[in-house]
């Protein structure tokens, strides 16, 4: 049964009970590589501080490295997007995974900080795949009604495995320290065994496989005329969320821990860890909610109330230094300075047709995130010339560019995907 056509079923998680075998089946696998993928990339946030002291790394050049992990990742997104399209949407899931597993454990063997740019950079490129190629296969297997919902669950497990990350961080780091911790990040490689096995093509990617495909598809077709000025928008909407996101997040762990002197808040490894995850936590419930309120209200209404209120939120995070206040503040900053990132696999797939959904889901996810990349650098550099508060102010401002874009983005809430 195609996706579309599954009836609606009553009660909160009812849209689950719609999904079909198959849709549930990708939905799993999609979310587990979304959650392994966060889980590998934010081990470099949060053993940061170490990174700096033993690799004699400042400020400016641990955050150009975020960079270009960020970069790699915007190409990685192309490339996969492409691939996803012409090999099938499983196929790139499982290559991301492996490419994204083995050179997080190899970052545990860096010598130099010349080693560890090479690993952050190949480990980008299947970071980047991995969204392009998971938001096309759950989109494909669930109906209109309930994409929102089940992308909002995909993108939660981002949450998950952020805070796994902060758990094993404070558990291994102790007593293994940095590199024990990024050879953990070997351990997602083996969910490749399971999809391989368990997870089919969507239906719609497979019927459109059996048509020939008239000139003009790919990237053409995705800056033609009618869709030109949307698809720019959406970019860069999503360029100012991700730059506001990459900012605030890859900097938050060292903001915690680095001691007081030196412009952070002072706390230990275990509380920097422990205060991570709290906030995930709130992220978690931002992204689930997020799909919820999208579906009932639509995607630019949603969208534009979160981003607004994060940009708030994260003004106050980070004009108080008091920690309890900011173990309080923190999951409500997280709540809606991510919650949004739901909707864009929605939107995504819902402006653009089969045959290229994810070539334009990799290009308008992934080069948003060349122009992010840049965050981790600026924030770097600002905070080690005007403090960490003003630094990440800077994050809260790229929010409410982000809101301003939707201006010319239209509303897409509950289109069936053709």
């Amino acid at each position: 049964m195609n996706a579309t056509a599954t009836a609606a079923a009553p009660g909160l998680f009812g849209w689950w009970r719609a999904g079909t075998p198959e849709g549930k089946r990708a939905l799993v696998a999609a979310s587990l590589g979304w959650m392994l993928d966060s889980f590998d990339v934010m081990l470099y946030a949060l053993v940061l501080v170490s990174l700096m002291r033993d690799l004699s790394m400042d400020a400016p050049t641990a955050g150009l490295l975020g960079s270009i992990t960020l970069l790699a990742s915007a190409a990685g997104g192309l490339m996969f997007g492409v691939i996803a399209d012409k090999f099938g949407r499983t196929r790139a899931l499982m290559g991301s995974i492996i490419i994204y597993s083995i050179f997080t454990a190899a970052c545990g063997l860096s010598q130099t900080v010349w080693q560890l740019a090479v690993f952050r950079i190949l480990l980008g490129l299947g970071m980047g795949g991995e969204w392009a190629s998971g938001a096309a296969l759950v989109s494909e297997t669930w109906p209109s009604q309930h994409r929102g919902k089940a992308l909002g669950f995909m993108q939660s497990s981002w949450a998950v495995g952020y805070a796994a990350a902060a758990i094993v961080n404070a558990l291994v780091m102790p007593y293994w320290g940095w590199r024990g911790v990024f050879f953990v990040g070997v351990l997602p490689a083996f969910l490749t065994i399971w999809i391989r096995r368990s997870v089919k093509e969507p239906e719609i990617w497979q019927e459109q496989q059996k048509v020939a495909r008239p000139s003009g598809l790919g990237l053409c077709q995705i800056f033609a005329p009618g869709m030109r000025k949307v698809t720019i928008a959406v970019t860069l909407m999503n360029a100012s969320t991700m730059f506001a996101w990459w900012g605030f997040n890859l900097w938050l762990p060292g903001y915690l821990a680095m001691p007081v002197a030196d412009g952070g808040i002072g706390l230990s490894t275990t509380m920097m860890s422990g205060f991570v995850v709290a906030m995930q936590v709130g992220m978690w419930f931002g992204y689930v909610t997020f799909g919820y309120v999208s579906d009932l209200i639509g995607r630019r209404r949603a969208y534009v109330t979160y981003l607004l209120t994060a940009a708030v939120l994260m003004l106050a995070y980070v004009s108080i230094t008091l920690p309890i206040a900011l173990l309080l503040l923190g999951p409500c900053v997280a709540f809606f300075g991510t919650g949004y990132f739901t909707g864009f696999g929605a939107i995504s797939a819902e402006l653009y047709p089969t045959a290229i959904r994810a070539t334009a889901q990799g290009l308008t996810y992934n080069v948003g995130r060349v122009a992010s990349a840049a965050a981790p650098f600026v924030v770097g550099s600002l905070a080690q010339t005007h403090g960490f508060s003003s630094a990440l102010s800077v994050c809260a401002a790229a929010f409410v560019v982000a809101a301003v874009f939707w201006i010319w983005i239209p509303e897409t809430g509950g289109r069936d995907l053709v």
